[in-house]
Formats: C-alpha cells, structure tokens, sequence
C-alpha cells in the first residue's frame, strides 16, 4: 500500500511564480514527457469522484477512479501529440520514513472522520476527508501498468523515488521535460518541468463552489537559478531544505521561503549555515538530503518504445475485469488507434544527441 500526499517542496512555489510560463498542450506536440505515475494516478483519484467524494468502483468494490484518469488523459496528450512515459516508484529512501509513517496516519484519521461525517449525514464534509484518505494499493498499481502495457504506452520501474527517475531521464535527454506536480523534478536536475499535465481543464476549488481553468505550466530550471539569483542547482537543493522537503517537510521553524533565499545568498551553502544557527534546528541531517537529490537511486534508460495497442486487452480488463462501459471504450480505443498511429515507433539517447 502507498502513502500518497502532494507535498513535495510546495513552499518553493512561492518564490518561483516569474519562472512560470503558461503552455498550451499543442506546443508540447512531438515532445516526450516522463511522467511522475504515482503523482497522476493520486490526481485521477483525487479528481474522479463519485457525490459522497467515494471514488468510483466497480461491482466488487475495488477502485478504478485511476484507470478512468490514466485511458482518458492519456489519450488526451496523445491526440496533442504529446509522447507520455509513466514512472512508477520503487522503494522509498529511508531518509522518508519518517514522513511516510505520518502521512500514513492522517490518512487514517481522514479516513475516520469521513465516516463519522456520513454517520451524521453530512456528504460535504465527508466528500472532503475521503479525498484526504486516499490510499494506493498495489493491486491498483499492477492494474495501471496493465493498461499502459495494453495501450502500447511505455512506463518505467524506478527503483527508487519515480520522480529522480523521470528527472534523471529528462536530464539525460531521453524525454524532453518531467511531468509532476512537485517541484522535487528540480532539485533532483529535471531541465524543465511541466505542472498540471494530468490535471488540465475545468476544475472545482476545493471546498468551494467555483471552478477554474486549469492549464499546464512549464517551469525551466535555468530559468528559476537565474530569477532566484543562485549560482547552481546545489544553492536551490539547499534552499528547498530550509523551507522544507518530502525528506524534512517542516523545514527549519521560523525560516519561510524569503528569509531562506537570504540566508542562501548571505551564507553561501548549507554548511555554513548549520555552523551559524546550530545542527540542532535541523530534525534530518541537511547533508544527507542535498547528497540524496544529487545521486538519487536511479536506472539507466536508454530506449522508450511506443506500441500498437491491444483492443481486446483494454477491454478484458476495462469492460470484462471492471466493469466499465464497452461502447464507452471502444470509443476510446478508436481515438487511441488513431492518435497512436502518430506516435509510435521508439525513440534512444541517441536519437537527442
């Protein structure tokens, strides 16, 4: 079972809105993206919801709020032309235990309080902690690789986190950009990152009545050392420990995103900053973290291959395994015959150099 929660180094956000640069999925035509796929499948099951916030299910009550999202959007980025790659995570590093372990129990206690909340009748705030609840399962995540394999869509076993995988891939030319919703992507040397690629179109605020307009964002790594005024990707690693990361998410107290952006340009590094405020206001060894996004676990990729997608396996295990609509999905594996026609073939190192 996966902990899932999109935190990443979220304060970061905040000091790298002039980076970001608004981009229509049609610009991205030809581009091969590494896909963070434990990132969207936790926004396909946070999105695709039933009125209660229940994800859908099938008629034995197992999920599939996630194949829903992953047949749908993917088809999507394929008819703009977009070559995506999922990365699925392996074993977490030990330095995120600790995280893991809490997240595990706000879940728990979401989870909880849904219950009670629906008890008393009250589908808007249970719909609220359900979506805080959400939980991946294994079988969920062999499911998913199953109709990416069935669709002849490529997606790669990361052994450690998914997204130094894909930031790696992307670093050594093998996709053009990381798709996630974090900006780890960054700090693990990811040259551009692509936000809101699963999540593009009309979508509702949480615990609100309104809607916006959702649209991808391409953030270039360059781009935030040279608006940030820091000399490498070491500076920004060291920066993002202060104001927190999935390795040490409640950062140093008192330091915010600005006051770390001096202390950075003022000290120069994180070691002289640990000599000037103490080791003790740091729960996680700094070291240990900026050495862990600099030579994360990763894998060698050398070749993405895009394939014909089998009919009958998409609907063995779409119609026939979960219950979903036939026509629905034959509809979809037209659109995603033709889009595909377009794609495939495999694309190496090589091909980028």
């Amino acid at each position: 079972m996966r902990i899932l929660d999109l935190m990443g180094v979220t304060e970061l956000g905040k000091l790298i809105e002039k980076s970001r640069q608004e981009v229509e999925l049609i610009r991205l035509n030809g581009r091969i993206i590494s896909i963070d796929a434990y990132n969207a499948l936790y926004q396909f099951l946070a999105s695709i919801r039933q009125p209660d916030g229940t994800p859908l299910m099938d008629s034995l009550g197992r999920v599939t709020s996630h194949l829903n999202g992953l047949l749908y959007r993917t088809i999507n980025l394929l008819e703009n032309g977009i070559k995506p790659v999922y990365v699925f995570d392996g074993k977490p590093p030990q330095l995120k235990a600790t995280e893991i372990e809490r997240r595990r129990q706000r879940k728990i206690e979401e989870a909880q309080a849904a219950e009670a909340a629906l008890r008393l009748g009250d589908v808007k705030e249970a719909r609220k902690h359900v979506q805080r609840s959400i939980f991946l399962r294994d079988d969920m995540v062999n499911d998913a690789k199953e109709l990416l394999r069935a669709m002849g869509i490529p997606w790669v076993q990361a052994p450690g986190e998914g997204e130094a995988e894909a930031a790696f891939m992307s670093a050594r030319g093998i996709s053009w950009a990381t798709g996630s919703q974090d900006y780890d992507s960054l700090l693990f040397g990811s040259p551009r990152l692509i936000r809101n690629l699963t999540i593009t179109g009309r979508r509702k605020l949480p615990n609100k009545n309104e809607y916006v307009e959702i649209k991808p964002e391409l953030i270039e790594l360059s781009n935030v050392l040279s608006e940030l005024g820091l000399r490498d990707r070491i500076q920004l690693i060291d920066l993002a420990i202060l104001i927190g990361t999935d390795y040490n998410p409640d950062g140093i107290p008192g330091v915010g995103p600005q006051r770390a952006l001096k202390m950075i340009k003022e000290y120069g590094s994180i070691e002289k900053i640990v000599k000037v405020i103490g080791s003790d206001k740091f729960p996680m060894d700094p070291l240990s973290i900026r050495d862990y996004f600099l030579k994360p676990d990763v894998i060698e990729v050398k070749v993405v291959s895009f394939g014909k997608p089998n009919e009958d396996e998409i609907i063995n295990i779409l119609v026939r395994n979960h219950d979903f609509n036939q026509d629905r999905v034959k509809g979809a594996i037209d659109r995603l015959k033709k889009a595909m026609s377009r794609v495939g073939g495999s694309s190496t190192l090589d091909s980028f150099m």
